[in-house]
């Protein structure tokens, strides 16, 4: 049984961290080749859990240095039948890679855990198709389709699953479902475009009311990932229900929208203290921010910089 899917400890409040951009930093920091960037191909031998060990390892001191919880994403963004089937893997093949990462998120919450610094292990679920486009998907049919790996991290050691880089509603409130059915609490994270829109224009505030109204409002909370902050920050308006729902960040270290990203041939770090800043506003503007972390192009030093603006005290 899980140590945490009962009451998940960040709903009580505190700072805690996640990692960064875990597919641009194992390729263009490690060196790491990822096709189709899918980093569960790694979990298929040791060699490939050793690079996953040297990625999640540069993260997990920053949170325990300074008493930050830290929410651990399997490495399962792809793990899904679609993109299984490019990479090879059938459906035996899939359960056995989600059930190897949440087994290695253990190993690590049992090497790095303790009391100030509580360790919870999220079970990944990407989209079905590709993060940066809108895809055409029911809720009945992305309930069907998730439920297979949702059903498999119910099994395991996962706290918790997180549909990410979700940029339609209909998928996510077909996750959001297939969570609820399978009793694992569901965080729910949208992706923007430059505009602070989803993929298909869609506003966040429409998005995260339509997701709550046709789930009975059952994600435990939303998040914000895959885009720069400039590009949401003028959607959030203090006060409305909508944005206490959001919880937590995890944004690109750089500006550039998606489109250029994708046809990007080098890594953007974009600029670490402005990122940092931009965060440490976030948070004093909207105190239920306390999940922070990264997506494309960041590493544990945006990780670090963004801990040390959010709790000064505690860096010095």
């Amino acid at each position: 049984m899980s140590k945490y899917r009962h009451k998940l400890p960040q709903a009580g409040g505190g700072l805690f961290l996640s990692d960064g951009g875990m597919e641009t930093s194992l390729i263009y920091l490690q060196g790491v080749e990822l096709p189709h960037f899918a980093s569960f191909v790694l979990l298929k031998d040791a060699e490939g859990r050793g690079k996953l060990v040297e990625y999640y390892e540069k993260f997990l001191p920053i949170a325990r240095a300074r008493g930050a919880g830290f929410v651990l994403d399997t490495a399962t963004w792809r793990a899904n039948p679609d993109w299984g089937r490019l990479l090879g893997y059938d459906l035996p093949a899939l359960k056995a890679a989600n059930e190897a990462s949440a087994a290695l998120a253990l190993k690590l919450r049992e090497k790095w855990e303790v009391p100030a610094t509580p360790i919870v292990i999220n079970g990944v679920i990407g989209p079905r198709g590709d993060g940066y486009k809108a895809g055409v998907c029911e809720p009945d049919e992305a309930e069907e389709y998730h439920s297979f790996q949702i059903g498999v991290f119910k099994e395991t050691e996962a706290d918790m699953v997180s549909a990410i880089t979700m940029n339609t509603v209909n998928e996510a409130i077909g996750i959001a479902r297939a969570a609820r059915a399978h009793g694992m609490p569901c965080v729910v994270s949208f992706t923007v475009e430059t505009d602070g829109r989803l993929a298909d224009g869609t506003s966040l505030r429409a998005a995260i009311e339509a997701t709550e109204e046709a789930t009975g409002a059952s994600p435990a909370y939303y998040m914000i990932n895959c885009a720069h902050p400039s590009h949401f920050e003028h959607a959030l308006a203090r006060g409305e229900a909508w944005v206490k729902r959001i919880q937590g960040i995890r944004a690109n270290a750089s500006a550039k929208s998606h489109e250029e990203l994708d046809n990007s041939t080098e890594l953007d770090p974009g600029d670490p203290v402005d990122l940092s800043q931009r965060y440490r506003r976030l948070a004093g503007s909207f105190p239920q921010v306390r999940v922070l972390g990264g997506c494309c192009g960041t590493d544990h030093r945006h990780i670090k910089a963004i801990c040390e603006a959010v709790t000064p005290a505690a860096a010095a």
